[in-house]
């Protein structure tokens, strides 16, 4: 097969849906097929370059307002563009993961090509328009508006998933009567594991001989790192502890400034970005895993402690509940709630044997979300929707 993934983020950002994007296309690529990638590009002229091993076309962008290592593809340079990458590339396959403007581009091309295009959402308006800190009304109209936008593209693909069970409940309580499959984003059990040496690790980043505890993802809104950062004062009343926070944002000048106004800096350790090839050993370097983010509809990382047998906190929202299993692998807290966060996080470090136990049970829960199964789960979908075509 041939196929031609589409999304509104660039493969080089840093995020869920990128990395999904970047592992399902190279095992697509490990299997047989033909994969190319369209999304924006880097500069605001198109191009066509190989990127981490995979054919990208990159649309026309401009930088965001809102993310500082974001670009984005706006409507209006786009359809040429769109139309040269698929009379290029020849796909029998358009996988679409967003509703936005290059993916919608890119199904409404393919389907006037009549080529099978199926969907992924990561998506939904609730978690993403509060922040931009509208009027309670202009915020509640923009969330419609942005769920009848999905709508409208996603009913006519010919097949939709999306990460979790909880994510395909958003969507069906939306309005969205169209079958939706829930096929988990993946984990590659090989590469994410809990014998992997950490000391050059703990050098690098100057770790401390203390109980620590790790978050990684994207410092941004939605992912309240601040909360985790005011819980730090109540765990070091009880015991000596060390944060390591990995990742960038938006967020990140202000998290720093919040370190250093509650006097954590010789407690919080920020690592910036990680590199692929230090992240396994990272995890392996601390003692538990925190995701107080109330924005996750599955949470990559998140599988990525539990199969590095981490017990996982997380805030008790979404999708997250999902991969916590509260008093069994982890624990779940209130969003919002540092002081019940920091109760979390004392009672796993200061109890090695509950750690353990944890951090099997985390093993355990996480097997079923093996790389392996989401691209059986997509090459069986692509089958079945071409077959479904041709009838």
């Amino acid at each position: 097969m041939r196929v031609l993934i589409s999304s509104d983020i660039p493969v080089s950002f840093v995020c869920g849906s990128s990395y999904f994007i970047k592992r399902l296309a190279n095992l697509l690529k490990q299997g047989g097929h033909e994969v190319a990638v369209l999304c924006p590009g880097h500069r605001t002229t198109s191009t066509i370059r190989e990127e981490e091993g995979l054919r990208v076309y990159g649309a026309p962008s401009l930088p965001s307002i809102v993310q500082k290592y974001l670009r984005l593809s706006p409507p209006f340079v786009i359809n040429r563009f769109v139309e040269k990458t698929l009379d290029d590339f020849k796909p029998d396959i358009v996988h679409i993961q967003s509703h936005f403007f290059l993916p919608h581009r890119a199904a409404k091309a393919a389907r006037r090509r009549d080529v099978v295009t199926v969907g992924t959402n990561h998506f939904i308006p609730e978690n993403v328009f509060p922040h931009l800190h509208l009027p309670a009304r202009v915020t509640e109209f923009v969330n419609k508006l942005g769920w009848r936008h999905l709508h409208y593209i996603f009913k006519k693909l010919s097949a939709v998933t999306t990460p979790t069970e909880t994510a395909a409940g958003f969507m069906q309580r939306s309005g969205f009567f169209k079958e939706i499959k829930p096929v988990s984003n993946g984990i590659d059990l090989r590469h994410f594991h809990p014998d992997h040496p950490f000391a050059h690790v703990a050098r690098l980043y100057n770790l401390p001989h203390v109980p620590r505890l790790l978050y990684v993802g994207r410092l941004d809104p939605e992912k309240s790192v601040d909360i985790l950062i005011g819980a730090m004062p109540h765990v070091l009343k009880q015991m000596d502890a060390h944060l390591v926070i990995a990742g960038r944002g938006a967020k990140e000048a202000s998290l720093k400034k919040q370190v250093e106004r509650l006097n954590l800096h010789k407690h919080v350790t920020f690592t910036g970005f990680v590199a692929d090839s230090d992240l396994p050993a990272l995890y392996c370097a601390v003692q538990c895993f925190v995701m107080p983010s109330t924005a996750e509809l599955q949470c990559i990382a998140a599988m990525e402690a539990m199969a590095s047998k981490l017990p996982v906190i997380a805030a008790n929202a979404l999708a997250l509940p999902e991969l916590v299993h509260h008093g069994r692998n982890g624990f779940l807290f209130t969003p919002g709630d540092s002081e019940e966060l920091a109760s979390a996080i004392t009672e796993i470090l200061s109890d090695p044997d509950r750690q353990k136990l944890m951090g099997t049970a985390s093993m355990q829960i996480v097997e079923k979300h093996d790389i392996s199964l989401t691209l059986e789960a997509f090459e069986d979908l692509y089958r079945d929707a071409l077959k479904k075509n041709l009838t």
